[in-house]
């Protein structure tokens, strides 16, 4: 029944408000940081590819910091049996109390699932965690990945289709990420010690190296340079920032509830083994 859903709703997903963005050039939006050799930007900067193998996997960030925005990248993940493989996607500051935005992409055999792992951090504390198992094969071919952040909620999307709100719940005493320029990042790294089945199952490196390409970055955000902000007071309030204004309407709500419904796995704010003096204070008021 879930499938035929599926099929229902997802020609639906393509409509989305927040469609990608036309391809950037990935030499001038990003910047390769380690693995020698094993990151590489391609076709004019169209393409970007990271890979891991025994000795080392790799890793870029992003040329500029930002301070809110709409940040839309499409990603091929690790074909074939990835297992113990995490390839993460993330936006963060840095320092101690750092916030952050994740997706990880966990690693699976060979015709399993791909596990989508996400968190929020703020103030160096996340403990934020649900996962989905992904309702199509991310390894075939290029899909979507969005972070919609503003002063009033963080949305996470897969192919423009809502999977997960973050909302301000600061009057209620709950931290948000709204003071901390953040860098996009993303690397490729081992981790079979936890990734694939609760490290039940290791990497296997005869299928080394393991790569996932990147395209069509878009960063439509506030810049962060020098201490200040791109976006003014008044482009923001006088609606020049289309994404800043972005509510979820009746449609995108329920696209994003048959998600959770059908495809989520985790959710920290069911866990109440994890939390048994009381779920965190967001779970009760989102």
């Amino acid at each position: 029944m879930a499938s035929q859903t599926a099929m229902l709703l997802l020609p639906l997903f393509s409509l989305s408000l927040f469609a990608m963005a036309s391809a950037g050039n990935l030499n001038r939006d990003l910047q390769i940081t380690w693995g020698d050799g094993r990151a590489k930007i391609l076709n004019g900067g169209e393409l970007l590819t990271l890979s891991l193998d025994k000795a080392s996997g790799s890793g870029f960030q992003s040329t500029h910091e930002y301070l809110f925005g709409k940040i839309d990248m499409q990603i091929k993940l690790v074909p074939g049996n990835s297992a113990g493989t995490v390839t993460a996607y993330y936006l963060s500051s840095q320092g101690p109390t750092h916030d952050e935005i994740d997706f990880e992409f966990l690693g699976n055999l060979s015709g399993d699932p791909y596990t989508l792992h996400t968190n929020v951090f703020t103030q160096g504390k996340g403990n934020r965690e649900m996962q989905f198992k992904l309702w199509f094969d991310p390894t075939l071919d290029f899909h979507g990945y969005s972070v919609l952040w503003t002063s009033q909620h963080i949305v996470f999307m897969v192919d423009g289709t809502p999977i997960r709100e973050f909302k301000n719940l600061e009057s209620r005493g709950v931290p948000f990420p709204r003071s901390q320029a953040m860098r996009i990042y993303s690397s490729l790294w081992n981790a079979d010690d936890w990734a694939t089945r609760g490290g039940l199952i290791k990497t296997d490196w005869s299928n080394a190296p393991f790569t996932a390409s990147y395209r069509n970055f878009n960063a439509d955000a506030c810049v962060w340079v020098a201490g200040k902000s791109s976006c003014t007071a008044g482009k923001l309030a006088g609606g020049g920032v289309s994404w800043m204004d972005y509510r979820m309407d009746l449609e995108s709500r329920k696209r994003m509830e048959w998600v959770k419904r059908n495809h989520m796995i985790y959710n920290y704010c069911t866990d109440l083994k994890r939390f048994p003096h009381g779920l965190p204070p967001e779970c009760a008021l989102a």
